[in-house]
C-alpha cells in the first residue's frame, strides 16, 4: 500500500515540474511582413498609414530602430531569421544557374521548380523548440525551396499552410499540409485566412508551449488586401494591404488574451526587407534611411522591429542598438531551454535587449550581404559601405549604366541615416578599423566580389529527380524557358 502511495505521489512530482517547466518556457510567434519598408508603420513614422494595433503592440514592448535582417531580398533574409546566420554560411546567398529551367544566371531568390533548397541539414528554430516539445506551425509565404525534401515540415514544422514561395511566382498555390488545396490561391482573402488558422492553432495549443511562424505573402507585390479594407487608406492599395496585416495582428494578440496566454507569448512583427522601390505607389517606404529592397544601403537591411511580451518586457521602451533577426534563434533556444547543435551560427543572444533598458548590442560588427558578396560592415554608428556598382545600389531599377562604379565611403549613422555624406576622410582610423573587420569576415564567408571563397560556407541543399510543388501544380517536369525567363525578369542579376 505505501508503495502505491509513495509511488503515486513520485509520479504526481514529476508531473508538477513537468508542468513548471512548461509554464515557464514561452509560448514564441514571429509574425514578418514582406516588402514592408521601415517607414511603413505609424509608430515608425509614416504620415499616410495607419496601424493602430501594432502601434499599440510597440507601446506594450520594444520597439527596435536599429534592427536588420541577414539579406536584402526575400530567400537568403529568411533562410538567415531560421537558422540564425548569415546567408552565405547556409549556401542560402546566391543560387547556381539551372539552363534546364531556362535560368542561364545566377539567381538572388528560389523560383518554383527549381533543385535546390536551404540544406535539412541546418538547424532551424522550428526543429530546435520542436526538440523541446513545443508544437509548431508554419503558415504563409516559406520561400526556401518547394521541393518535398525542402518543405516546412522537414525542418521541425508540424503543419503549414500557404504559398511556398512569392506571390508573383506563378502558379500561386496554395498548400495545406503537403498538399495544394487552392490554384491560384485567392489573395484577396489570403490574410484573413491566415489569420484564422493563426487562432485555430493557438486556440487548439493553448496548453503550450507552442511556436508560431507566419509569414504574410504581403505587401509583396501584386498587392493584395482584404474588401473590408478596400480605400481605407490614404496611402491606396499598398495602405490598405499593411492595414490588413494591422488588423490580422491585432486579430492574433486578441487571441492570446482571450485564451489567457498574454503574459506567457513572446510575439515579434518585423518585415523581411526593406521596400521594393521600383514598383512606384505599390511599393513602400524607407524614409529616413537610403534605398530600399536589394541595395547596399541601410534602406534594404534595416526593417521595422517590435517585440511584446506583457510582464517580462517593459512597456514603451525603444531600443537604439543593433540587433538582427538571426538572434531569435540563439535567443529563443536559451529562453526555451534548447540546445543548439554544434554548428557554427551569427545570431547573438539579445535578451538583454529585450528586458533591460541597459542592455547593450552583442554585435561588434554588422555585415551586409547583396548575395555572396560582401558589401558593408556596421560597428556602432559606424557603416562603411565598399565600392559598390549603381545596380547593387539602387535594387531593381533599370539603369542606363548599371555597372558604373560607386565609391566606398564611410557614414555616421546616428546622425546620418540616408548615408549622404561620407565622413571617411575625417575618420581614416574608423575605416581602417571596419577595413579589417570586412578582411576577417571576408575570410570566413568569402566575397564574390573578390573572387574569395572563404573557408567556412555550409553548402545548399539540392536533390535530383523528384517533383516540386511547380511540377505538381503544372503536371509538368520541369518550367519551360520562356515561363522560368518571364518570372526571372523580376530579380536582377
Amino acid at each position: 500500500m505505501w508503495k502505491l502511495v509513495l509511488a503515486t505521489v513520485a509520479l504526481l512530482m514529476l508531473w508538477t515540474a513537468g508542468f513548471s517547466r512548461a509554464a515557464n518556457r514561452p509560448n514564441v510567434i514571429i509574425l514578418l511582413a514582406d516588402d514592408q519598408g521601415y517607414n511603413d508603420l505609424g509608430c515608425y513614422g509614416s504620415p499616410a498609414i495607419k496601424t493602430p494595433r501594432i502601434d499599440a503592440m510597440a507601446a506594450e514592448g520594444v520597439r527596435f530602430t536599429d534592427f536588420y535582417m541577414a539579406a536584402a531580398i526575400c530567400t537568403p533574409s529568411r533562410a538567415g531569421l531560421l537558422t540564425g546566420c548569415y546567408p552565405p554560411r547556409v549556401g542560402m546567398g546566391r543560387f547556381p544557374a539551372e539552363p534546364e529551367l531556362g535560368r542561364k544566371n545566377t539567381q538572388g531568390v528560389l523560383f518554383p521548380g527549381s533543385a535546390y533548397g536551404l540544406n535539412p541539414a541546418e538547424q532551424t528554430l522550428g526543429k530546435v523548440l520542436k526538440s523541446v516539445g513545443y508544437a509548431t506551425a508554419c503558415i504563409g509565404k516559406w520561400h526556401l525551396g518547394d521541393r518535398p525534401e525542402f518543405w516546412p515540415t522537414k525542418f521541425g514544422f508540424d503543419s503549414y499552410f500557404g504559398i511556398p514561395y512569392s506571390n508573383d511566382m506563378k502558379p500561386a498555390v496554395l498548400m495545406d499540409g503537403e498538399k495544394i488545396v487552392e490554384q491560384p490561391a485567392n489573395q484577396d482573402t489570403l490574410v484573413e485566412r491566415y489569420t484564422d488558422r493563426a487562432k485555430s492553432f493557438i486556440h487548439d495549443h493553448k496548453a503550450g508551449p507552442f511556436f508560431l511562424y507566419l509569414a504574410y505573402n504581403s505587401p509583396h507585390t501584386p498587392v493584395h488586401a482584404a474588401n473590408r479594407f478596400a480605400g481605407t487608406s490614404e496611402r491606396g492599395l499598398y495602405g490598405d494591404a499593411v492595414v490588413t496585416i494591422d488588423w490580422s495582428v491585432g486579430e492574433i494578440l486578441d487571441a492570446l488574451k482571450a485564451e489567457g496566454l498574454d503574459e506567457q507569448t513572446l510575439v515579434v512583427f518585423t518585415s523581411d526587407n526593406g521596400p521594393w522601390l521600383v514598383q512606384g505607389e505599390e511599393g513602400g517606404s524607407a524614409t529616413p534611411l537610403r534605398s530600399g529592397k536589394n541595395s547596399a544601403y541601410d534602406g534594404g537591411y534595416r526593417v521595422p522591429c517590435i517585440a511584446r511580451w506583457p510582464g517580462k518586457i517593459q512597456a514603451g521602451r525603444v531600443c537604439r542598438e543593433v540587433a538582427a533577426s538571426m538572434d531569435f534563434l540563439p535567443t529563443v533556444a536559451k529562453l526555451s531551454g534548447a540546445a543548439l547543435s554544434e554548428r557554427k551560427i551569427d545570431g547573438q543572444d539579445i535578451a538583454p535587449l529585450l528586458f533591460q533598458d541597459a542592455g547593450k548590442s552583442p554585435h561588434e560588427a554588422y555585415f551586409y550581404y547583396l548575395g555572396n558578396k560582401l558589401t558593408a560592415v556596421r560597428s556602432g554608428k559606424w557603416k562603411l559601405k565598399v565600392e559598390t556598382t549603381l545596380l547593387e545600389d539602387y535594387g531593381f531599377k533599370k539603369l542606363k549604366q548599371p555597372n558604373a562604379e560607386i565609391p566606398s565611403g564611410l557614414y555616421n549613422l546616428d546622425w546620418d541615416p540616408g548615408e549622404m555624406k561620407d565622413v571617411s576622410k575625417d575618420h581614416p582610423d574608423v575605416v581602417k578599423k571596419l577595413e579589417a573587420m570586412l578582411a576577417s569576415e571576408r575570410a570566413e564567408l568569402g566575397d564574390d566580389r573578390q573572387n574569395v571563397a572563404g573557408d567556412a560556407r555550409r553548402p545548399v541543399g539540392h536533390v535530383e529527380g523528384g517533383k516540386s510543388v511547380w511540377d505538381q501544380a503544372s503536371g509538368k517536369a520541369r518550367l519551360r524557358p520562356q515561363q522560368a525567363n518571364a518570372a526571372a525578369d523580376a530579380i536582377a542579376d
